[in-house]
């Protein structure tokens, strides 16, 4: 059965002209924004987790309903799955069982990635799947690549893997990596799920008949030279 999702659209024509702008800024502040009480909570609660699990760590980064984080956790079973979320209605959904080795995690990813960072947590992989494109050129400070918080998200490092079905953010993600020095070669493709979907939205996607872009990177950014 087809879906109906509208593609996206954008006044952009290219990558934005101040993205390296937007990263070199990000690279030489340190950003003090307080953290969130239910972030820090949260962080506590799933650290101890992680201690006690003993197992390599596998980041989902805005899980929404946190299908993605329990059939990451079944493609992983020696692994230690974290999907985190912002929203509580979304992670309350029922899509069935957690894994035992799945933990789904209310908190903002801007609070969990800058203390993950600071307790110098080492996730093996790190998914990013259909993050909120904001489209408009005007918006880039919101996207991953221009946000403030980007040098903590590539700080931890890992096997990143992003998905897409908007071309240019993955391509201005794959830009922004290298103007990092976070990643030696960023591969970015179009690519095919064959019907193993990952989240709803890549299955509505999909059906749309909408291309999907994926992006791997083996992150090695220096933590080192961040303010």
């Amino acid at each position: 059965m087809k879906a109906d999702s509208s593609p996206i659209f954008t006044n952009q024509t290219g990558v934005h002209d101040k993205l390296q702008a937007r990263v070199s800024r990000a690279l030489g502040a340190h950003w003090q924004r307080p953290i969130a009480a239910h972030s820090q909570a949260a962080f506590d609660d799933v650290t101890e987790s992680i201690s006690s699990a003993q197992a390599p760590l596998i980041l989902d980064s805005g899980c929404g309903v946190g299908v993605s984080t329990r059939k990451l956790a079944e493609r992983f079973p020696d692994h230690w799955v974290i999907g985190i979320d912002r929203s509580a209605d979304r992670l309350s959904r029922d899509h069935g069982p957690v894994p035992d080795n799945a933990r789904l995690v209310r908190a903002d990813l801007v609070d969990i990635w800058r203390l993950a960072l600071a307790a110098r947590w080492q996730p093996t992989h790190h998914f990013l799947l259909y993050p909120n494109p904001y489209p408009k050129a005007r918006h880039l400070k919101m996207r991953w690549h221009g946000h403030p918080v980007f040098p903590a998200l590539v700080g931890l490092g890992g096997r990143l893997e992003l998905r897409s079905n908007w071309q240019l953010y993955v391509t201005e993600f794959a830009q922004a990596l290298t103007l990092a020095n976070a990643s030696a070669s960023p591969d970015v493709a179009a690519f095919s799920p064959g019907g193993a979907y990952l989240t709803p939205f890549e299955r509505k996607y999909d059906l749309s008949g909408q291309t999907l872009w994926r992006l791997h990177a083996d992150l090695t950014f220096d933590i080192s030279l961040l303010p």
